[in-house]
């Protein structure tokens, strides 16, 4: 009777651990999928989440801001890299183009500055003077917003449509298919989707790689 009751006890214990085991197993695989999900960043028709950060001029930025848009650009890039040196004055061309139109330009630096030190607060607020940007240029303070829309290079593209009060993304890639001098461009990615988009008329491509930099987080 003794060993009996021992061995019923037994059970209970390993039932016990077993069930344990398998909750905090499925907590894992819910956190695995959870973090699976959010690093793998926008799709097109996916909706993008507001956000605000700090201007170059010390003011908090958001979507929200601007009542009258009907989308934005939205483009990951920064100081050092060179490749988004090279699209500097095609952005500038992007925002004074469509910015007037409902379309402007919201630039977003993804970089830790401890990782790339050129890329700091200071040094956007140079860059932005020395270029002339006539678009915001935010600082991506804590790295939150760049995981989120998934952008992995310097410049990379995310363009966005109001939609029901929504901003959905429409586009995402790269402005055009030749970084390394505008007058051989035969491919204008962003200028066609945002075209198509302000005619009413589906995008034909709404997705391209991304070619630039890779975003620079600390280890």
């Amino acid at each position: 009777m003794k060993n009996l009751k021992v061995i019923i006890a037994a059970l209970i214990i390993g039932a016990g651990l077993l069930s344990f085991t398998e909750k905090n197993n499925s907590k894992v695989d819910e956190e695995k999928q959870s973090i699976s999900t959010s690093d793998k960043g926008y799709e097109v028709g996916d909706e993008a989440t507001d956000f605000k950060l700090r201007n170059v001029d010390g003011k908090m930025v958001s979507l929200s801001d601007y009542k009258t848009a009907k989308g934005f650009i939205v483009i990951f890039t920064c100081n050092h890299c060179p490749y988004a040196k090279k699209y500097e004055d095609r952005i500038i061309e992007l925002n004074k183009k469509y910015k007037d139109q409902g379309y402007p330009v919201i630039a977003i630096n993804p970089n830790d500055p401890n990782v790339q030190p050129e890329d700091g607060y200071k040094e956007m607020i140079e860059r932005s003077k020395q270029k002339g940007f006539t678009f915001p240029y935010l600082v991506d303070e804590g790295q939150k917003i760049y995981p989120q829309y998934g952008a992995t290079k310097t410049p990379h593209v995310f363009i966005l449509q109001k939609e029901n009060g929504k901003n959905i993304v429409k586009y995402i890639g790269a402005i055009d298919n030749n970084y390394d001098n505008p007058n051989d461009v035969s491919e204008y990615y962003a200028q066609d989707a945002v075209n198509s988009l302000l005619k009413g008329q589906p995008i034909k491509m709404t997705k391209t790689v991304a070619i630039g930099c890779t975003v620079k987080v600390k280890k």
